[in-house]
């Protein structure tokens, strides 16, 4: 009988100082609720479009767009998906004039009479999310306007709040929220950055 010492707690540390809060499969099971949300919210997909909000707002809508087939298979995902760019409609142009103009592309059938869920990776003061809605008022006239966040850091600057957050998560706003995706960062991650 050997006595093995214990294996060491693993550790949430990154290099450079960054705390993992979220690793890929609490990512996955934040994205499986909401999409589970979504459909009892919305008593069902068949009106839904999800805009996601470049650049990890668009792969998470794609996820959750697949999740959402998953459990409707009367759903097309790829149908249901569309990416909204907000750059010109940001109130922030003038502090950081030089921005890469992205593009939106809307689903085949639009917005007008659909139910719009805006996809995001981090909600903050919840000025993109203005500009969103925003730049949404110039493409259409959608029944509602829903909004999901991966994670929901506080602070808001504006009276807007998510309606399917996968993650609360109190921070400081000396700190920093990076949200890595398998599609633009190789993983799937949340990590804090600075001091706690």
């Amino acid at each position: 009988m050997s006595s093995a010492l214990p294996a060491p707690e693993p550790s949430n540390d990154e290099p450079g100082g960054s705390t993992v809060v979220l690793g890929g499969p609490e990512i996955a099971r934040a994205l499986t609720r909401i999409a589970h949300e979504i459909l009892e919210r919305n008593r069902g997909g068949s009106d839904l479009v999800l805009l996601g909000i470049p650049t990890r707002g668009l792969p998470l809508a794609q996820r959750l767009a697949a999740k959402l087939a998953e459990v409707e298979p009367v759903l097309d995902a790829q149908s249901l998906v569309g990416s909204i760019d907000v750059t010109m409609y940001r109130d922030d142009l003038s502090q950081h004039p030089t921005r890469t103009i992205g593009s939106t592309d809307l689903p085949g059938d639009g917005i007008d009479g659909k139910v719009v869920v805006l996809v995001d990776d981090v909600l903050f003061s919840g000025r993109t999310i203005r500009a969103a809605l925003d730049a949404i008022s110039d493409l259409g006239r959608p029944r509602a306007v829903q909004l999901a966040a991966l994670v929901d850091r506080g602070h808001r600057e504006l009276p807007i709040r998510a309606d399917f957050v996968g993650k609360n998560l109190p921070t400081s706003t000396s700190e920093r929220v990076r949200v890595l995706l398998a599609e633009t960062d190789g993983r799937d991650a949340v990590l804090i950055e600075g001091t706690r």
